[in-house]
């Protein structure tokens, strides 16, 4: 069968090769213009710390490596580093391509923190997935694998609270908790997949 060909179009291949081409030059500019955040810590709190950046968490400090490195693009942005039990430590830094940069996470205890009393509630969060952020009242609290399991949970004083569990590129998940002095209870949570509305405070 005699192929008739019209003057002026491309051959598929070529134009396979083409397409594949400027999606190779579009990666290489992307690159080209992102640089990287690396994060260092010593302590275990630090490590366990919850990273956001310009406002959306992004997880925590000691998985932000490999193949879950922060790349961000050329420029100035925020990072805020947050634990439950610490002051919250942000920092602005400016990504360069060609230079990495290196934040160092060194949390201070936050001295006017009032902790749950004697009369606390025990509240077992079973959570999926484990890295989506804890809230209560608006404080960060943790990421879900914190609070789930035989020997994990939240102490939280007696009355009403408000919950939320957040992750990117999840719907966020809220609901208004009363806590019973001296009582135990459990909650099982998993995220739906939604929009990447920012998980802020």
């Amino acid at each position: 069968m005699k192929t008739t060909r019209i003057p002026g179009s491309i051959p598929k291949l070529a134009l396979f090769s083409l397409l594949l081409f400027a999606c190779s030059g579009a990666h290489a500019q992307q690159a080209a213009t992102s640089g990287e955040v690396r994060f260092t810590a010593d302590t275990q709190d630090d490590r366990d710390a919850g990273v956001w950046i310009d406002g959306k968490y992004a997880g925590y400090v000691k998985e932000l490596k490999g193949d879950r490195r922060i790349m961000l693009p050329a420029g100035e942005h925020e990072v805020s580093i947050r634990q439950a039990g610490y002051k919250e430590l942000t920092k602005k830094v400016v990504v360069d391509p060609d230079q990495p940069q290196t934040i160092a996470v060194t949390l201070e205890a936050d001295t006017k923190l009032i902790l749950p009393g004697n009369d606390a509630a025990e509240l077992r969060l079973d959570i999926q997935p484990k890295r989506a952020a804890v809230y209560m009242d608006g404080t960060y609290m943790g990421h879900g694998g914190d609070f789930g399991g035989r020997f994990h949970s939240m102490l939280v004083a007696p009355g009403k609270h408000k919950l939320r569990v957040s992750l990117d590129g999840y719907i966020p998940y809220e609901v208004d908790v009363t806590a019973v002095a001296n009582e135990k209870s459990r909650m099982n949570i998993a995220l739906l997949k939604g929009g990447d509305a920012a998980q802020g405070k």
